[in-house]
């Protein structure tokens, strides 16, 4: 039986907060950050996927970039000084991309940045929009965990479930012969 492929999701914490505009509707910041925080918490128990929520420091005084555990598979992420979502979330990408191209992670991230969206692509991640990504929180928040044996369903963590979209509703075949065109290895 092949290993079970591990899946990863960044999330550009603020890019998400401003699309989740409810959220913030007569609430301080800090509370609709942390209001997110435990909505992605929820989402990585139900999809079994490890998630990196960053958010941005740019132009605060953080000196140094600070890392903090939810759960296990939840890591908040507050960029230093003088560093953006974008170029952490790209270093990360970097990081993991021999995993991706070696098929042994499914990397998404959630943005709705299109700059940032080009240059994800381009390291083999998936992208997701900020609008998408917070549609399957409210829907594994209505539904519960799809795998009721804990394992991680890659196709369900990496969004390809449902059908929303034409790349949904192609054969699995079809999708790997597309990847593999999108990544120039046809």
């Amino acid at each position: 039986m092949p290993p079970r492929m591990e899946a990863l999701l960044i999330v550009d914490g603020y890019n998400v907060l401003n699309a989740w505009r409810g959220a913030m509707r007569d609430k301080p910041l800090a509370d609709a950050r942390d209001d997110l925080i435990h909505a992605l918490a929820d989402y990585a128990g139900y999809t079994g996927q490890r998630i990196v929520l960053v958010f941005d420091a740019w132009k605060s005084e953080r000196v140094e970039r600070t890392v903090e555990e939810v759960p296990a598979t939840v890591s908040v992420v507050y960029t230093r000084k003088g560093e953006t979502a974008d170029h952490y979330i790209e270093r990360l990408c970097d990081e993991v991309s021999e995993k991706v191209e070696y098929g042994r992670l499914a990397l998404r991230v959630a943005t709705s940045d299109s700059l940032e969206q080009t240059i994800v692509l381009g390291r083999g991640a998936v992208r997701i929009s900020s609008r998408e990504l917070l549609r399957e929180v409210e829907t594994m928040r209505g539904h519960g965990p799809s795998n009721q044996r804990g394992e991680t369903d890659v196709r369900a963590s990496t969004g390809r479930s449902g059908g929303s979209t034409v790349m949904d509703r192609l054969p699995e075949d079809v999708r790997q012969k597309l990847e593999k065109m999108r990544r120039g290895e046809e």
